[in-house]
């Protein structure tokens, strides 16, 4: 395989994956996405791309940091995607709005950098929020705790972050004095690629051109009329540092709202709830008022912060509600086809 699909993350499962098909296409990472139309990066630089007829039958799109396979016409610039290979991993969330609809953030990344901000964005309940997402996603957790200049007790919200996140890594910088940015550089090695996500105003951009070495003016939305980008930031785009590794720079979300998360997520982000939990005097322990509760024991005792339980409490109601919602929305569009299905089969005994 050419080096330059190695670079972009190609490794010997996608090659196991484009194996299965025998027609003469090419392998293409998603780099920018808006309304179905896509910019593709192969060994030979950058397409934009559309969806084949067959391809938009299956319902399923690409997302940005997606391997696809494109029928690639160089002269024109241009290529049809026909294929979406397996994915590694997935950052998905709840798609905004009433609908309920997965949005896939960001595919095929190694870690996911977790960006806060440590002025007024500083919220360890909702970066519980999107370890968990970020454990269901498959990807390794990065925390990355930005504007370091601004706080004057790191020491203290480092503690708070560490007691949620054992284990994982976690990173300080400042765009003033450029710390910590070494040490993320160390990781983000070449065919390695990392999303980077967190709320407005948490740095994330800051911190992608201070990786790069200087201003990214990325391309945003493609214009319909020519398949070129104008420049803006409200776009998620996958971006090759100079040092060969890959970023997926997101827009801030104002929230983050849970898709279909498992119970191995939950079990990795609330590791030290759900340990305590197994010494329970009761296997079925509610961890609210039994008697040999060992989670009520640890906060009575100092060793688990009460609200760390709420926000484990409600962050399970939220996927049981979600839940619910998805399996309904499942068994009305399974009547819906049936219905249709009837009507078919009565409008067919009809015409014989």
């Amino acid at each position: 395989m050419n080096k330059a699909w190695n670079l972009l993350g190609w490794n010997d499962q996608l090659e196991a994956a484009r194996q299965e098909y025998t027609d003469d296409w090419t392998p293409a990472r998603i780099v920018l996405e808006h309304k179905h139309m896509y910019r593709v990066l192969d060994n030979h630089g950058e397409l934009l791309a559309t969806p084949s007829g067959r391809f938009r039958q299956s319902g399923e799109y690409p997302a940005v940091g997606d391997w696809v396979l494109v029928d690639a016409r160089y002269e024109e610039g241009k290529a049809t995607i026909h294929r979406l290979l397996p994915r590694k991993s997935k950052f998905s969330r709840k798609e905004a709005g009433g609908v309920t609809k997965e949005q896939i953030v960001a595919a095929n990344a190694d870690y996911v950098f977790l960006v806060m901000a440590l002025n007024q964005d500083y919220n360890v309940r909702r970066l519980e929020r999107y370890l968990l997402a970020a454990y269901d996603s498959g990807a390794m957790p990065v925390i990355v705790l930005s504007k370091g200049d601004l706080c004057e007790d790191i020491a203290e919200k480092l503690v708070e972050v560490e007691a949620i996140a054992p284990g994982v890594a976690i990173h300080i910088t400042s765009a003033v004095d450029k710390r910590g940015v070494n040490a993320i550089q160390e990781q983000l090695q070449p065919g390695v690629t990392a999303a980077f996500l967190g709320s407005s105003g948490a740095g994330k951009s800051t911190l992608v051109n201070m990786l790069y070495g200087k201003e990214v003016q990325l391309a945003g939305n493609i214009r319909d009329a020519d398949g070129k980008g104008k420049h803006t930031t409200t776009h998620r785009e996958l971006v090759q540092l100079p040092s060969g590794g890959m970023i997926i720079d997101t827009p801030g979300m104002r929230e983050l709202q849970l898709w279909n998360q498992q119970q191995d997520g939950v079990s990795a982000a609330f590791a030290d709830i759900e340990q305590l939990g197994e010494h329970c005097r009761f296997r079925d322990c509610t961890h609210k008022n039994e008697p040999g509760c060992q989670v009520q024991h640890a906060i009575q005792a100092g060793e688990l912060d009460a609200e760390r339980l709420r926000s484990y409490f409600k962050l399970q109601r939220e996927l049981k509600y979600l839940d619910g919602k998805t399996s309904a929305k499942a068994q009305q569009e399974q009547r819906k086809q049936f219905k249709q299905l009837s009507k078919h089969v009565k409008q067919s005994k009809k015409s014989r």
